[in-house]
Order: C-alpha cells, then sequence, then structure tokens
C-alpha cells in the first residue's frame, strides 16, 4: 500500500490531463470504446496503487466486457501509447504521446505486403528502401491515410517528376494532403480531378513563363489556390507577363503578387492596373519625402505600404506631402512616424491640401504677431506660448474684446509684478462687466489715458526661423 495517495473526494475533484496530441492524431481515429477506455485508463492512472484499479471493475464501470477493454488496449499498443506488462493479471503502463512522434515504431511486414509490392510496381525506375518504406507506413497509421490513396499520390508524382522521383518529394506531397484532411481514395481522387480540370491553363502559364517542363505538385497547388480565390485566366496571364518582365519568371514570385492582390480585394487586370499606377505615383513620393526629411531607405516599398497609402487615403494632396515633409525638416522631424503625427494633427483640423497648410501658416503667424505686441506692450520680450495662444483666443473668440479695449488693458498692466496675470484679470473684468468698447473700459475704471496707444497689428508671410518654430510649436501643442 502506498505510503501516500489522494483521498477519494480529492480525486473526484482533480483533472486529467489529456494530450492534445491524442485528441488531434488520434482520438478522430480510433473507435469511441477504444477512445472511453483509453480516456478512462488515464483518469485511474492517477490513483494507480488503488484495491478497486482491476480489469474486472475497470470493465464493470464502463459497462463493458473484459475482452472489449483488453482489446482496447491491445489497439493503443500498437500505436505506441501502452505498453501491456501481463495478460494474467492484466497490466498496463501508460507511454508519453510526444515520445511516440520521435521513435522509431516497428510495423509488422505481412500486414504491409500487398502494398509494398504496389509500390514497389509504380516504382519500377528504383529499389524502395526500407527507410522509405517506413515513412510511407507512418503516413498511413499515424497520419491515418488510406493505403490506395497513398499509392496514388505515389503514382502521381511519378507521373510528374519521373519513375525514379524521390521519397522525400512524396512524403513531402502526401503529408501536406493530409493535413488538408486529404486521406482517402476518393478524395485523392477528387483533388486529381481538380488538377486535370485546371491543366490547360496552368500549363499555358508554364508556357508563358518560360519554364520548359511540367508543372510540379507545389506550382500545380498555387494554381489551384488562385483559381479558388477568384482569379481568372485573364489575371494570372497579365501577371505571369509582368512576373516575366522582371525576370521573377516563377510561380513563387506571382503567389507573392496575387496575394498582395488579393489583400487588396483587386480580381481584374483594370484594378490591377490603376493599383499599379498608384504604386508607382506613391513610390515616387516616399522617394521624394524620405529625401526631404533626410532618410535612406533601400527597400523603399513599407514606408509606400505603411504611410504613403494611408496619408493619400486620408485626402492629403502630394504637394501637401511635401510642403509637410520641408517643415518637419526645419523643425527637427526627420522620421516619418514624426511626420504621421503633425499630418494627423492637421487632419484633424481639416487641412488636408497646401493652400489650407497656407492659410493656416498665416493665421498662426498673425495671431502670434498681434500677440508678440500685447507682450511687448505690456513690457515683456519672450516668445509667444500656448498659454498665451489659449487666452488670446478667448478674448477674441469667446468674449469678443475689441483691439482697442485690449490695447487700453495693456497699458494698465505696464509696470506691474505679473503684467500677463493682472492683464487677464482687467480683460476678464470687462468681459463680467459685458463691455464691450473703449469708453466704457476707461469709465469703468475712471481713468482717462489719452496716451493710450492702439495696437497696430500687422500680417506678415516672411517665415524666419523663429517664426517657423513658433509655427511647429502651435501645432505641437494642439489639443483636439
Amino acid at each position: 500500500m502506498a505510503f501516500c495517495k489522494y483521498s477519494i473526494d480529492m480525486l473526484a475533484n482533480n483533472t486529467t490531463a489529456v494530450d492534445n496530441i491524442f485528441i488531434n492524431n488520434y482520438l478522430p481515429y480510433a473507435e469511441p470504446s477504444f477512445v472511453k477506455v483509453y480516456l478512462y485508463g488515464l483518469y485511474k492512472c492517477q490513483d494507480s496503487n488503488a484495491k478497486d484499479n482491476t480489469l474486472e471493475n475497470f470493465a464493470n464501470e464502463l459497462n463493458m466486457k473484459q475482452e472489449e477493454v483488453e482489446n482496447a488496449f491491445y489497439y493503443w499498443q500498437e500505436q505506441g501509447l501502452v505498453q501491456l506488462l501481463n495478460v494474467i493479471p492484466f497490466e498496463v503502463r501508460y507511454l508519453p504521446i510526444s515520445d511516440v512522434l520521435t521513435n522509431t515504431k516497428k510495423y509488422n511486414a505481412k500486414k504491409y505486403e500487398t502494398f509494398n509490392a504496389q509500390a514497389q510496381e509504380i516504382l519500377c525506375g528504383r529499389m524502395i528502401t526500407p527507410n522509405e518504406y517506413r515513412e510511407y507506413y507512418d503516413i498511413i497509421e499515424r497520419l491515418h491515410m488510406e493505403k490506395e490513396a497513398l499509392l496514388m499520390i505515389i503514382n502521381y508524382c511519378v507521373n510528374i517528376k519521373g519513375n525514379n522521383v524521390g521519397y522525400a518529394y512524396i512524403t513531402t506531397i502526401a503529408k501536406d494532403w493530409a493535413n488538408q484532411k486529404i486521406t482517402t481514395a476518393k478524395q485523392v481522387e477528387e483533388r486529381l480531378l481538380e488538377f486535370e480540370t485546371l491543366r490547360t491553363g496552368m500549363e499555358y502559364i508554364i508556357k508563358l513563363l518560360g519554364i520548359k517542363r511540367l508543372a510540379n505538385i507545389e506550382e500545380r497547388t498555387l494554381y489551384q489556390k488562385w483559381i479558388q480565390e477568384g482569379f481568372d485566366d485573364e489575371v494570372l496571364t497579365f501577371v505571369a507577363k509582368k512576373a516575366k518582365s522582371k525576370s521573377k519568371a516563377n510561380f513563387a514570385y506571382m503567389d507573392i503578387m496575387l496575394d498582395k492582390y488579393y489583400s487588396q480585394k483587386l480580381f481584374s487586370v483594370n484594378e490591377i492596373e490603376l493599383y499599379e499606377e498608384e504604386k508607382s505615383k506613391a513610390t515616387q513620393i516616399a522617394r521624394n519625402l524620405a529625401k526631404n526629411l533626410g532618410l535612406y531607405y533601400e527597400n523603399i516599398e513599407p514606408v509606400v505600404d505603411n504611410y504613403i497609402f494611408n496619408w493619400i487615403n486620408l485626402g492629403f494632396s502630394e504637394k501637401m506631402l511635401e510642403e509637410i515633409s520641408n517643415y518637419c525638416f526645419k523643425t527637427n522631424v526627420r522620421t516619418l512616424e514624426g511626420m504621421n503625427k503633425v499630418l494627423d494633427k492637421f487632419y484633424k483640423l481639416g487641412i488636408l491640401t497646401e493652400k489650407g497648410l497656407q492659410e493656416y501658416f498665416d493665421s498662426v503667424l498673425v495671431v502670434d504677431k498681434k500677440i508678440k505686441e500685447i507682450l511687448e506692450a505690456i513690457g515683456l520680450s519672450r516668445n509667444v506660448n500656448q498659454f498665451d495662444r489659449d487666452k488670446y483666443k478667448i478674448w477674441k473668440e469667446v468674449w469678443k474684446m475689441p483691439d482697442d479695449v485690449i490695447a487700453y488693458a495693456c497699458t494698465l498692466a505696464v509696470g506691474k509684478e505679473q503684467p500677463m496675470q493682472y492683464l487677464s484679470s482687467i480683460i476678464s473684468s470687462f468681459h463680467d462687466k459685458n463691455i464691450t468698447n473703449l469708453e466704457d473700459a476707461k469709465i469703468s475704471f475712471e481713468i482717462v489715458n489719452p496716451k493710450t496707444q492702439k495696437s497696430n497689428f500687422s500680417t506678415g508671410r516672411s517665415y524666419t526661423r523663429e517664426e517657423m518654430n513658433s509655427l511647429f510649436q502651435s501645432i505641437e501643442e494642439i489639443e483636439i
């Protein structure tokens, strides 16, 4: 009796781990009763020393005959998942499933006598080695492919490659089809009929690419995929000619191109030509922008896909992108991601063209010039910041405060310890009293100051380095 063991309650509340390899590779192909025996045995292994852990009790608990249980375990031993230690009394040891896939399994030679003879007859150009046979047996037993199905695949590979075709080629095709759940003779026949239906079009593409041989199985599979995805012969001919013109006359390059068109939902020659034309234009834009930013890309295509197309789709004009790239370079924004952030802010402002950009820059500089004059009027000689812009926006756009009233308030703030804060409080008091003209402003303070100078707010478009930095700062601080 074991020194330590689980209680009955703990066993009942515990879990039994089932390897996913069993679920994927064995469960779908075994008899239901065999699966039941395997899983219940796995559960019983958790308390292997229990007195009731016998074949008789095991069979009674599953409502099965002892012989049925034994047959199930014989089956699992043949699969390599268990080992029978004794027949009387019946004793089973469960084995790690991962070992089954890595260990070389021994097969019953008599079981495959007919298959061996048929396979050798098909591969009459060479002798089949024992290792090759074992590969075939593995496909039959572990991937659950019918013998007749595998023989049909071997015959098909011979038709493509010749009767001395290597078994690595055969097993690669067989495993690929098995993973696609093509494992029966009927399913293989259906796949071969599909290939035959597509043969004429496929041979034309092969000839067009200048390939002087029959299409191999990989090329036939790709051709079938293209047809299933919705590409017609006109598109495939167009793509084949395009691939050949680039000295990449092969199915692999065609597949790369067609995958790209498929992802873009392009299924006609007209759609593809328009896309390629736009891409060519976008590529040139990408090169120009990279040059403006001082960047170099050996492969410009990721720039086109990740940035240029997105910007064009948002509505930005080519000239606008040029202007922004120059603007970014002058303001030390010298990455595409940095430029993307600037464009994102303009997009939120609805500025998509160079004309809109110019109008925005002019408006920013005009406002900054007016704010700069206010700062100088109250005795401050610093640059304009976003706080100044926010205050000025409230005074002008929200409170509708006239320029002459603001200018008068500036005269009152001169010489104060914190003139900008004092100016804000004066204008706020004007707003609270609903004062919107100069005379009322003077009366409210009971001050007459004939020397008050009106602000002379001018406009201009000469972008100095200081102005450019001011523009950049204004954009950086935009909150949408």
